[in-house]
């Protein structure tokens, strides 16, 4: 029922005619039975996460076997015209080096963009720490080297979290987010609502504001949007990550959403 609901969802969301994009992140699993329904439903913009190219560390990352079910749905959406297909990698310094050639090589070879995400503190165990982040100097100098060099993508929206790169040669495109070595604090435009109905201003928020509570009580239009201006208005200028007036938010990135 959940997995039929998530396509009538999309239906519904692509039919609202103010929505020009509309994208999914997912770590995949269930992609080879939804793919199908979700493209049918009006969804074309779909976010993998994949850490790795190795099943046996892919077991040991996620705590599941379901490497090969992954791929499969990668290589659904591509059957099915989905454009672009992009596959999230975190970059956690000590366990994912070895990842990164052979996951942009993947790209490269069948047309997806690879993103490469700074390990942020927004994992369940709090046990984030700066010197765990594979930055994204480390992470450029690896892949000019060992595939060819790296030229900046031209023309981007400069409120995009992720910097674009593209191989010298033609061949291949990567993104990077770099939150912690390069924040982009001071052109994010992005807010977020939670599946629980909280209104996030920033990633690392400590504060929401309760979008659903007003819902269910029989809030107007108008009161709804005064919460959306509030939470706007309120947007912090800066995460401080690299200042030691941080402070971890209590949700981990599961319970925030892509």
């Amino acid at each position: 029922m959940v997995r039929r609901n998530l396509a009538v969802l999309v239906g519904k969301l692509a039919a609202i005619p103010e929505i020009t994009d509309l994208a999914l992140t997912t770590n995949g699993i269930l992609l080879p039975e939804q793919a199908g329904q979700l493209y049918d439903a009006g969804l074309r913009r779909i976010n993998i996460h994949l850490d790795t190219l190795d099943p046996a560390k892919f077991k040991q990352i996620v705590r599941r076997d379901m490497f090969e079910r992954v791929l499969e749905g990668i290589f659904a959406c591509k059957r099915l015209g989905y454009n672009p297909i992009k596959l999230n990698a975190v970059a956690v310094r000590g366990l994912i080096e070895e990842d990164l050639v052979p996951l942009a090589q993947f790209g490269r070879k069948h047309g997806i963009e690879v993103r490469f995400i700074e390990f942020m503190p927004l994992d369940a165990d709090g046990q984030w720490q700066r010197d765990k982040v594979l930055f994204v100097a480390d992470i450029l100098e690896t892949l000019s080297y060992e595939i060819a060099p790296l030229v900046t993508v031209p023309d981007q929206d400069t409120r995009a979290p992720a910097s674009e790169f593209m191989f010298s040669d033609g061949v291949g495109q990567i993104g990077i987010i770099a939150s912690v070595s390069r924040p982009f604090c001071m052109s994010c435009n992005r807010i977020r609502l939670t599946a629980d109905g909280k209104l996030r201003n920033c990633l690392f928020a400590l504060d929401e504001l309760d979008v659903k509570a007003v819902m269910r009580s029989g809030g107007s239009d108008d009161e709804i949007t005064q919460l959306i201006r509030r939470s706007v208005h309120d947007k912090w200028e800066g995460h401080e990550i690299n200042t030691a007036r941080f402070v971890q938010p209590l949700r981990p990135m599961y319970a925030i959403g892509g």
